[in-house]
């Protein structure tokens, strides 16, 4: 079954003010979870978390190399960001399923059905092969 973004949950996540961990985000400048982490946090004023190889921090925020490492008192993670291609995005959602978080949002080209599928099973809010950053205006943003 193809997953289908329902507006509702992108308008609650896009406004609701929350803790958002954001798989991918280095300080490779290039690359557009730079910018986006920063209208996350600036735009839509939720609190980041960078997750990246590294586990280096970005935009002055303390980095982890994977969900589980994030510690409690940064917990619950309300939104997993995946600024991961593909074929790594089935990883990082069962991570976000693991942590307990309560949505994952897959950026624009990334697209796992079957990931969408469990994280919906488990109870996670998902949105597919969208960008905050490029909808935002849609929300007031």
């Amino acid at each position: 079954m193809t997953h289908v973004n329902d507006p509702a949950v992108v308008d609650r996540l896009m406004r609701t003010k929350g803790r958002w961990a954001i798989v991918g985000l280095s300080t490779n400048e290039w690359r557009s979870a730079f910018e986006v982490a920063l209208y996350v946090r600036g735009t839509m004023g939720m609190e980041i978390i960078p997750i990246n190889m590294r586990g280096e921090d970005v935009h002055g925020e303390t980095g982890y190399k994977f969900l589980a490492d994030v510690p409690l008192e940064r917990q619950p993670i309300d939104v997993v960001d995946c600024f991961v291609n593909s074929q790594r995005v089935g990883a990082v959602v069962d991570q976000a399923i693991e942590v307990g978080a309560k949505a994952v949002w897959l950026q624009l080209g990334v697209i796992d059905e079957d990931a969408a599928e469990r994280a919906k099973a488990a109870g996670l809010d998902v949105v597919m092969n969208l960008c905050p950053a490029q909808v935002g205006w849609r929300y007031g943003l």
